[in-house]
């Protein structure tokens, strides 16, 4: 018999367990203040492992967004209008409390997992002749859930590459 969507992750989360976890932001751009508007920041909503295009918290699974690294805010040169967007939510989230350097997700989809049960398909998980999977990319195929899990989990408990790998 298949395990739930909701097994799986509780199972997830056991392997999951030693690893850091990445924070959860949302973006808030706050009212003019006397006619002066001030800067964006991005506040800390939380904290969920980032496993492959998955964010598990403790009792909520998303679809990952935009990744970003916590930075202070300091003038720059840039070519790009998008390095330039970039460094701007870097230092929002400094402002908003992210220490320097810190892995920050912003705009992610929540993802109703009774839903997925139920036969609906919300981002990248659905029930497939009913085996839990999911689509790992927008070109992706589908693939079971508890293998992907597996794999990845796998892989951030024990990386390519780490000492005693080699």
């Amino acid at each position: 018999m298949t395990a739930s969507i909701g097994e799986l992750f509780d199972r997830a989360r056991e392997r999951l367990a030693p690893i850091p976890r990445d924070g959860l932001g949302e973006l808030i751009i706050p009212k003019r203040f006397l006619g002066v508007g001030r800067a964006p920041r991005i506040v800390p909503r939380g904290d969920a492992w980032h496993v492959g295009t998955l964010l598990i918290g403790d009792r909520e699974v998303a679809a990952v967004g935009d990744i970003l690294r916590s930075r202070a805010e300091v003038r720059r040169g840039f070519t790009a209008e998008a390095q330039r967007a970039r460094s701007a939510l870097q230092a929002a989230a400094s402002r908003g409390g992210f220490a320097e350097g810190a892995t920050l997700h912003i705009d992610y989809t929540p993802l109703d997992l009774a839903a997925v049960e139920a036969g609906g398909a919300p981002g990248p998980l659905a029930m497939r002749d009913g085996i839990p999977s999911i689509r790992w990319s927008a070109a992706g195929g589908w693939m079971p859930l508890e293998t992907y899990l597996s794999d990845r989990i796998g892989l951030l408990l024990d990386p390519p590459g780490a000492a005693g790998n080699v």
